[in-house]
């Protein structure tokens, strides 16, 4: 009966672990470039001391995995909108360091420099900050993701792959820093820039809110059958000691 409570407990980490994942990714549906978080869980075998040496199941905490399901592209016209069509990220230099994004929505400062929407520079293949020049006509990006003002190449814009599944951390909304350290995607034909688009979020919401709630009663009846165990072992203990 102890053992049946932990296994509970275990069942009730993992599905809290669950719920914020799900929350997370509903309050993301709508963020551009985002990726879902999902969890996988594993079974953890313990033995019991007892004349039977029986195996208890029970629940790991999980593991975060990020979903690399591709969003919707969205066509926006705006020259300066990018999104990317196979798995690879663009890279923006910020305070933390290099974060990978799915974001493409870019903007040119005054200084001619190529910023994401919230000012971070954005990264060419070698890492540096891309110049533009503020004066020249507009930018016309080919799905290598050379960029060309006035006919001339000046720039391009950096296509990053990462090993997402060796452990990564969220930055702000899209962003993320991985443990595997980004390559630059060279010659890669099922990868490629696409100018005028943005990518949308990859979190199905309909699919979420079905998921919290099945999550949500799954917990519910984990806390049913844990009251109802308390119960039966304090009555079992009542009746062995002999209390009325």
């Amino acid at each position: 009966m102890q053992s049946g409570l932990y296994v509970a407990l275990s069942s009730q980490v993992a599905l809290e672990r669950r719920l914020t994942t799900i929350a997370d990714n509903i309050a993301n549906v709508n963020t551009v470039g985002f990726r879902g978080t999902e969890v996988k869980f594993d079974e953890v075998l313990s033995r019991t001391h007892n004349d039977l040496n029986a195996k208890i199941a029970f629940v790991s905490q999980g593991n975060d995995y990020l979903s690399t399901r591709a969003g919707e592209l969205q066509h926006t016209g705006n020259e300066l909108d990018f999104a990317i069509k196979g798995d690879a990220w663009f890279a923006i230099d910020t305070p933390a360091g290099q974060v990978l994004t799915r974001d493409g929505r870019f903007t040119i400062k005054e200084t001619g420099e190529l910023v994401s929407l919230r000012g971070y520079p954005v990264l060419d293949a070698g890492g540096a900050p891309i110049q533009l020049n503020r004066a020249g006509g507009p930018p016309t990006v080919g799905q290598d993701g050379k960029i060309l003002q006035d006919g001339r190449q000046v720039a391009v814009l950096g296509v990053f792959s990462a090993d997402v599944t060796k452990g990564f951390v969220r930055y702000e909304n899209s962003g993320i820093t991985t443990v595997d350290q980004p390559q630059p995607v060279v010659d890669n034909n099922q990868i490629s820039v696409v100018q005028g688009y943005l990518e949308n979020s990859n979190v199905n919401g309909i699919s979420e809110i079905t998921q919290l709630i099945q999550v949500n009663r799954a917990f519910e009846s984990v806390s049913s059958l844990m009251r109802d165990s308390e119960s039966s072992l304090n009555d079992a203990i009542k009746t062995l000691g002999g209390s009325s």
